[in-house]
């Protein structure tokens, strides 16, 4: 009887190369965590608009508070997903080494990707921080106002546009994927791979 499913391969950390805070080979810490916070900022967003245009001052207050929660538990998790990414960026990325004249300098593709990835993350960073420290200054209105709004709507877009990227490292670069060797899990194979039979590219 053909196997249907194959378990342990995906959950065992054994012969897995581990990195730190990058996590293990094929188990990177950093996109795991992203989820939370895009998911927070763009929650939050939806939260501010309903409680601005809420007719009913009840319904206003509870998306707002609701809102409030919502965008600091993701800029707590945020914490962590900006160290992790850091440390993927740091240690995780190529680089060539610069002969000291301008312009001289040669770097990758990926590396300016990632870049950019950096660049509007910690753009959305400031962006949540400014947020939170508005709401809970005029948290005693109890609905978002039109700049509370308008800065949780800039968060929760800008997010979405810098995870694109984050999602082209790796969807187009395959940064941090890991290669099973042989291309086992497309062939034909009642055997499964675990990590430990195969060598791990950085």
């Amino acid at each position: 009887m053909s196997r249907l499913f194959s378990i342990k391969p995906g959950m065992t950390l054994k012969g897995r190369e581990f990195r730190g805070l990058r996590g293990w080979a094929g188990k990177p810490i950093h996109p795991p965590l992203t989820d939370f916070p895009i998911v927070c900022y763009l929650l939050a967003a939806v939260f501010d608009v309903i409680s601005y245009f809420a007719g009913d001052a009840r319904v206003a207050r509870d998306f707002f508070v609701s809102g409030t929660y919502v965008i600091i538990a993701g800029a707590i998790v945020s914490l962590g997903t900006a160290l992790t990414g850091f440390w993927d960026w740091w240690k995780g990325m190529e680089r060539q080494p610069s002969t000291g004249f301008p312009g001289e300098a040669k770097h990758t593709q990926v590396w300016r990707t990632a870049n950019w990835h950096m660049a509007v993350m910690l753009t959305v960073t400031g962006i949540v921080i400014t947020d939170i420290i508005v709401r809970l200054l005029q948290y005693h209105n109890g609905y978002a106002n039109l700049s509370t709004m308008i800065l949780s709507i800039l968060a929760g877009g800008l997010v979405s546009y810098g995870a694109t990227y984050g999602g082209s490292l790796v969807y187009d670069y395959q940064f941090n994927v890991e290669g099973l060797d042989g291309s086992t899990a497309w062939n034909e194979t009642e055997t499964d791979q675990l990590p430990g039979d195969k060598t791990h590219r950085r």
